[in-house]
């Protein structure tokens, strides 16, 4: 088994470069995803604090009588999922034909300057990785949607208004979890975006990948925990 995995890089045409490029890339999208949605971190982030005013919200739908409003809220939020699913299935049907013109593809951009010079094997993993990235954020979006499916069932569900928050307590928890749930793999699924702008600059050298990389992690770590954005939520 060791004695295969050091002659993996030599059988997919991998350079040390490129190895470290992918390693690098790997490590630090799941390690950052971790760190942002699974984490016990004290720091405040979007997510907790979107989450609080999310059960808040479900909380003030069961005082209302009329619930148009809320199922509004949830059809926008499924449109969103809807268009990102939509566009990630264009991007992969993209990718599926490049594969045919790889080789003519990776001759054109030899020819850029400063770019890498790689064989049609190496730059049809390129294609590849790029396809398992947005194959994994279809199916993120299409959960969301399922999901936000789910909490609009919960709506239609919830007792007649106005009622007291307090006594559907349940209710209101398990809204604002499914919620939550559809949040994180909508945000999962953008976020596969970000990391998918790295992998093609994988396309030109894996020097440029590293640092893309690494300028991704850094704008998602600030939007997450260092925004304005989170300081005006915060704010009560």
């Amino acid at each position: 088994m060791i004695a295969f995995l050091e002659r993996l890089p030599a059988v997919l045409a991998l350079g040390w470069l490129d190895v470290v490029a992918v390693a690098l890339f790997a490590a630090l999208w799941f390690g950052y995803g971790w760190y942002a949605d699974y984490s016990a971190t004290p720091r405040p982030r979007l997510g907790m604090e979107f989450a609080r005013y999310t059960r808040e919200w479900y909380e003030r739908m069961i005082e209302r009588d009329n619930r148009m409003i809320d199922v509004n809220i949830l059809r926008t939020l499924t449109r969103s999922s809807q268009f990102f699913a939509s566009t990630t299935m264009l991007i992969l049907g993209a990718l599926v034909a490049l594969l045919g013109y790889a080789e003519t593809a990776a001759r054109l951009v030899a020819q850029l300057p400063f770019t890498q010079q790689v064989s049609q094997r190496l730059w049809e993993i390129k294609i590849l990785v790029l396809l398992l990235i947005f194959v994994y954020g279809f199916f993120k979006f299409s959960w969301a949607i399922r999901q936000y499916g789910f909490a609009s069932v919960l709506v239609g569900a919830a007792a007649k208004g106005p009622a007291d928050a307090a006594m559907h307590g349940p209710h209101v928890e398990r809204l604002a979890v499914i919620t939550g749930f559809a949040n994180r793999n909508f945000n999962q699924g953008l976020r596969a975006y970000y990391f998918g702008v790295a992998a093609l600059a994988w396309f030109l050298h894996p020097v440029l990948m590293i640092a893309v990389t690494l300028g991704v992690v850094y704008v998602l770590h600030q939007r997450e925990f260092r925004s304005r954005t989170l300081e005006v939520l915060r704010n009560k």
